[in-house]
């Protein structure tokens, strides 16, 4: 675990695990670096190099006054990079926000370094919804929720992160204990980043920066997302990118990475290990199993 001194003096708290191919996992909102440590172990026991940071004004990082957007977001993830002396053959991959970095980066930094991408419930290309993409998030949404943090942010995580995670009256895809492990997290941050980062993610268009995500993508996303609907994101993202995969996890909400950990980590293992090929020649098999499964099932009856 390691401090990193950013362009603008900024610092970030910054870990790995394992060792080979560096894996640059960029967390989502309201959260730390510590929401991937699962996946991040599953990575490092795969041999790889799990590279996790905290996003300026949040979990261990500081907290300035400046710099929540999507410029300087990359500019950070450009420097913990540097300073972690990854200079090739990286993996991104970007949680919801996160995936902002990871196309902005690509763009702002041409892509130095990184030779695959992966974009997990992520707000690109666009979340807010206008004219020119009507499925998206409206603008109330998004000033109710900031209205709930400046009022009672405690209270508003609560409620918030039960939809997060697709936690209901019946259904209960994750324990009260994961719960109060994301709660914490988010307030580990201060008020001002909190409201800062989450209008950069609500109105950041990150259309333009496609065009410069020109290596392999896997895009996964939950078919059940409320919190970034996939139509807007994921999907539109498939549809844009030329060298991209989608996976729709059915019925899946927001927090993937702690209600479907295995897969998820499996599917990055193997697109990481192989490449699209692989994950698709998994799928296939996934569904060749699955009928099997079924036949075998019926022909007992």
């Amino acid at each position: 675990m390691t401090m990193v001194t950013t362009r603008d003096g900024t610092r970030l708290f910054c870990k790995e695990l394992g060792q080979g191919r560096p894996v640059v996992l960029i967390h989502g909102w309201p959260l730390t670096c510590d929401s991937w440590d699962p996946i991040a172990l599953a990575l490092a026991e795969a041999g790889f190099r799990a590279i996790l940071y905290d996003r300026r004004g949040f979990g261990r990082s500081d907290q300035p006054w400046h710099g929540y957007d999507y410029d300087t977001f990359a500019d950070d993830l450009a420097d913990v990079m540097a300073s972690c002396d990854v200079a090739s053959d990286a993996a991104l991959v970007g949680f919801s926000m996160g995936g902002g970095e990871v196309a902005r980066y690509m763009s702002r930094h041409h892509g130095k370094g990184v030779s695959q991408a992966a974009l997990i419930s992520s707000v690109v290309p666009f979340m807010a919804r206008d004219d020119s993409n009507p499925e998206g998030v409206p603008e109330s949404t998004f000033a109710e929720m900031a209205q709930g943090m400046r009022e009672d942010r405690a209270h508003f995580f609560v409620q918030f992160f039960k939809q997060f995670f697709g936690v209901g009256f019946v259904s209960k895809p994750v324990s009260a204990e994961v719960l109060d492990w994301a709660w914490g997290m988010a307030m580990q941050a201060g008020l001002h980043p909190t409201l800062a980062a989450a209008n950069a993610f609500a109105t950041t268009d990150f259309r333009g920066d496609l065009s410069a995500i020109t290596v392999p993508t896997l895009i996964v996303h939950g078919t059940a997302d409320k919190t970034v609907p996939i139509e807007a994101t994921g999907r539109e993202a498939a549809r844009r990118l030329p060298d991209a995969l989608l996976i729709e996890y059915t019925d899946e909400p927001h927090g993937v990475f702690a209600t479907q950990t295995q897969a998820l980590s499996s599917d990055l293992i193997t697109f990481l290990t192989g490449g699209l090929d692989s994950v698709q020649a998994g799928l296939r098999q996934a569904v060749v199993d699955a009928v099997t499964a079924q036949s075998m099932s019926s022909s007992l009856i």
